[in-house]
């Protein structure tokens, strides 16, 4: 058999970073040697047709994708990881190769639609990240909010306004308990990128995390690959973010006209209309010096004898912000007849269930199958007001 002209090695590295497989694994599965998979991979030997089966069929990838051409030019500047520094480096991989397909899926969209432009307030951010206060994170979030038209009260929809700044949002499974959303400034699209994690059940959590990614495009624009690599200067840069969020949130005399006591129950009360966790509460009255560092050891101690680190009470009942920009291009591309499902699938031949996450479409929009549960079938002659049904439990009792 032929070999497989066309093939694109970096393609299959970074398939297997997607799917979180080593390549000495990888090249046991399909029955190849370590050594012709690392030429394949470096482009230094190219498979035949039937090995390329094999490995679509190993890695669950359209073959298609493995003659997809790499973009003609990459984004250098540092991805800013929430817990990089426990999390596992293949999770960041895997995350890692979803924002590049985000950016492929975005090149494909810049051919038919033209996404509202970015309107980021320009803040005279210090250029050393050890210099940006406490007091100037406080009037940075006074300042965006203002920029929003949100002067006083809670935040509305988040990531709407984060979308009508020009930043692309997506959400992705990301399957790792320490990966909880990131952000890179993309030179190759001159706009910045947020991919936040579906993993989490709370959509108040989520609302924090789109801010502390917020906070790094609006603060740390100019951080280097070198500054997260030092570990000080990250927990540094991380706790800014954090502050921020909170600040952006829980507008100092706002959240102290309606907080009657800084308790957990009063916290609570106040959830679903700031939309905001107890959890942030609970730092934000310890940045406005409402607890002393004894007060709020005690008051996490109790939110974990409570079982809040698991999740907090409302969780399941506040309704997550969706990103719109990217989900509605698809939507209108279809209704308008532009593109088929067909098309789309052909032009970004990645894994559908991925195409559909990125996107934010409804399982099953582009043709990935929608799991449903086992159901069971009436007997034949049975129907419904006729005929006599037995009870599982009667039958068990026999």
């Amino acid at each position: 058999m032929s070999v497989a002209v066309g093939f694109v090695g970096q393609r299959l590295t970074e398939a297997r970073r997607a799917r979180g497989v080593t390549a000495t694994d990888l090249a046991s599965i399909v029955g190849l040697s370590a050594q012709s998979l690392s030429k394949y991979e470096n482009s230094h030997q190219v498979p035949r047709h039937e090995t390329v089966e094999h490995l679509a069929s190993a890695l669950g990838l359209p073959r298609k994708y493995f003659f997809r051409p790499m973009p003609a030019s990459g984004d250098h500047r540092p991805v800013f990881w929430r817990s990089k520094l426990s999390a596992q480096s293949v999770d960041l991989d895997r995350a890692g190769v979803r924002l590049e397909w985000l950016k492929e899926i975005i090149d494909y969209l810049g051919a038919y639609f033209d996404f509202p432009p970015l309107k980021l307030k320009q803040l005279d951010v210090p250029d050393d990240p050890a210099k940006i206060t406490t007091d100037f994170l406080e009037r940075a979030a006074r300042v965006v909010r203002l920029e929003w038209g949100v002067n006083r009260g809670p935040l509305p929809d988040v990531l709407e306004k984060i979308e009508e700044s020009g930043i692309l949002v997506s959400r992705i499974h990301v399957r790792a308990e320490k990966v909880d959303a990131f952000s890179q400034w993309s030179d190759r699209f001159g706009i910045p990128f947020i991919v936040l994690s579906r993993d989490k059940a709370s959509a108040a959590r989520q609302r924090f995390d789109a801010l502390h990614e917020l906070s790094h495009i609006l603060l740390h624009k100019n951080v280097t690959t070198e500054h997260l690599g030092n570990r000080v200067t990250y927990k540094l840069l991380e706790k800014q973010a954090d502050m921020f969020a909170g600040f952006m949130l829980l507008p100092e005399a706002d959240f102290l006209d309606e907080l009657y006591a800084p308790t957990l129950d009063g916290m609570l009360t106040l959830k679903e209309h700031w939309g905001v966790s107890v959890a942030a509460m609970i730092m934000r009255c310890r940045s406005l010096d409402l607890l002393d560092d004894l007060s709020a050891k005690r008051l996490w101690m109790n939110y974990t004898r409570r079982g809040w680190r698991k999740g907090e009470p409302f969780d399941g009942k506040m309704v997550k912000e969706a990103p719109h920009l990217i989900r509605r291009s698809f939507e209108m591309l279809l209704e308008e007849g532009v593109q088929t499902v067909g098309d789309i699938r052909d032009a970004l031949p990645f894994p559908v269930e991925d195409l559909e996450e990125l996107a934010d479409l409804s399982a099953g929009s582009l043709g990935a199958p929608i799991q449903t549960r086992a159901e069971p079938v009436l007997k034949a002659g049975i129907k419904q007001g006729g005929g006599k049904v037995i009870s599982l439990t009667d039958r068990r009792r026999r």
